[in-house]
């Protein structure tokens, strides 16, 4: 017995009291680069503590292609860091150990650590790539692994629940612009072109009033677009592409991410009565950043692209399916005060 399994044991101890339930589940297959011969498979279950901070309880497989009687079967943990919500970034490291079949009988144990990118082509799907270095004992294995992860998700991505049983939240007419002529020189569409209000609301010269509805109608026109991960333009669109397409149009630049509109403008107060058409809505379908925005409207509706396209949702406690959007509310924010 050269290798002890300690490092399964420990892993399990940091991760499990945390959080018991899961956000997905992943396949992963990865290849150490100074020997192509050494491949690893992993199955994981993956969920989030708190924050940022997430886990990964996984059973691998280690073999050489070179020796078909050699297997090292086993149990570990990862600890992510960023992972999850948005595509992007995020740091990994784990623990692994077991024991094997074959020439390799014995316990052997593994640490790893890297970094990772990950991408959301649809909004159950996950894809990422990782490289780790990782240490492999005993055999004196270690180098850099390079892997590929495709998995499943759910409970995390900004889709409600079905409203069956429920009442659907009526639609509601697009707010109307008024036709009346403005004074002489004022246009209250005329706001700088190079604004990016993330530290404060922002004034616009002329009536604020026109330019609000004009901003909460144009996302209205858009109502039935197809949800698109990544979407921008009428052929799709995401959370965050939405409400930046809405102030876009109208000479307001938004940042892209939903976590960076959380940011913008001013904070107002988490009440249904202090919201005004055109405020940014934030929510968390998790307990950590925001991951979903959605853009008021007025009479406690909020117009946002969700997993059925764009659609109203009402922010209420008081029918299921408003409920399930006012118990993940977090926030709100005005750009133009």
């Amino acid at each position: 017995m050269r290798s002890p399994v300690w490092p399964v044991g420990l892993a399990l101890a940091i991760v499990w009291p945390g959080s018991a339930w899961s956000q997905g589940v992943s396949f992963e297959a990865a290849r150490l680069v100074d020997d192509p011969d050494w491949s690893s498979y992993r199955m994981v279950i993956s969920g989030r503590l708190s924050g940022v901070l997430g886990y990964g309880l996984l059973g691998s497989l280690f073999r050489d292609r070179g020796r078909l009687d050699e297997r090292l079967w086993g149990l570990g943990a990862d600890l992510t860091l960023f992972r999850g919500g948005q595509a992007g970034p995020y740091v990994v490291a784990g623990l692994t150990g077991g024991i094997g079949t074959g020439k390799a009988a014995d316990l052997w144990g593994s640490w790893s650590a890297g970094l990772g990118y990950e991408v959301y082509p649809l909004s159950f799907l996950t894809a990422a790539l990782e490289g780790r270095w990782r240490d492999l004992s005993p055999g004196s294995r270690s180098g850099i692994e390079l892997g590929l992860r495709l998995g499943l998700r759910w409970g995390g991505g900004p889709r409600p629940p079905p409203s069956g049983g429920g009442s659907e939240p009526q639609a509601v007419p697009p707010p109307r612009i008024p036709d009346s002529p403005l004074p002489s020189g004022e246009d209250p569409l005329a706001v700088p072109r190079d604004l990016e209000p993330r530290t404060g609301a922002f004034t616009p010269p002329g009536q604020t009033v026109p330019l609000l509805e004009a901003v909460v109608q144009t996302a209205t026109q858009v109502m039935g677009t197809p949800y698109k991960w990544g979407g921008t333009g009428e052929d799709g669109f995401d959370c965050s592409g939405l409400i930046q397409y809405a102030y876009g149009e109208h000479g307001i630049r938004l940042p892209r991410r939903s976590a960076d509109q959380a940011q913008s403008g001013q904070p107002v107060e988490r009440l249904v009565t202090s919201l005004r058409p055109g405020d940014i809505l934030t929510f968390s379908t998790r307990e950590g950043p925001v991951t979903h925005v959605g853009l008021y409207v007025g009479d406690g509706q909020f117009i946002h692209s969700a997993s059925q396209g764009v659609q109203l949702s009402r922010l209420s406690n008081d029918d299921p399916y408003g409920r399930w959007w006012w118990e993940r509310w977090v926030g709100a924010r005005r750009v133009v005060d």
